[in-house]
């Protein structure tokens, strides 16, 4: 796999981690995000109780379609 930004090859990693309904999401604003402690879906980060990303080690790029929509954000908002 190569890295969507630098090209680098080899160097993506994959995270993926059962939260247990334990992850805190919060907007740059400070406002709850999600439901508390569930993984938003729809943004490139998992969804539910899986915390589940990829980034290249080289450039810190994360991996994925980005940018996220608007209307992913405010189907996960309270």
């Amino acid at each position: 796999m190569s890295c969507s930004r630098c090209g680098t090859q080899g160097r993506i990693i994959k995270v993926s981690g059962k939260v247990s309904d334990t992850c805190s999401v919060f907007l740059p604003e400070g406002e709850d995000w999600t439901d508390p402690g569930y993984v938003p879906h729809d943004i490139g980060i998992g969804g539910g109780d899986y915390l589940e990303f990829a980034f290249c080690l080289t450039c810190g790029q994360m991996q994925g379609t980005f940018p996220v929509p608007e209307e992913n954000l405010s189907n996960n908002r309270h």
